[in-house]
């Protein structure tokens, strides 16, 4: 349903105002095609606040979602600061054990 609502949305490309609409829609939408009206920054940090589950934990989608995360926000490693924890938000969840061990507990306290 999610997706076909996006595709009626998207009809006559990305809106405006695309951060007044449920967040749930981002998690179809290319962060490439959302560029156009916001930061990637902004895209992830709306990411982080969307109801991830939505995606199979091992999808393709959600894989992909994350490893974009990464890379928009310059994270080289498998450190993750105070700020880029709090963008994103609900794809904490999906980085694994080796990000949690150099992060510690920063990492914790937002996955509790």
């Amino acid at each position: 349903q999610l997706r076909c609502l996006l595709r009626m949305v998207t009809l006559h490309g990305i809106p405006k105002d695309w951060d007044n609409y449920p967040k749930d829609l981002l998690l179809f939408l290319s962060p490439s095609a959302y560029a156009a009206t916001g930061s990637c920054t902004q895209f992830f940090r709306n990411i982080g606040n969307a109801n991830v589950d939505v995606l199979p934990r091992e999808s393709p989608e959600r894989k992909k979602l994350l490893l974009e995360a990464l890379a928009c926000l310059g994270i080289p490693g498998t450190q993750i600061n105070e700020e880029n924890a709090k963008v994103l938000g609900q794809l904490l969840c999906d980085l694994g054990g080796e990000y949690i061990r150099t992060s510690g507990g920063i990492l914790l306290k937002h996955l509790s």
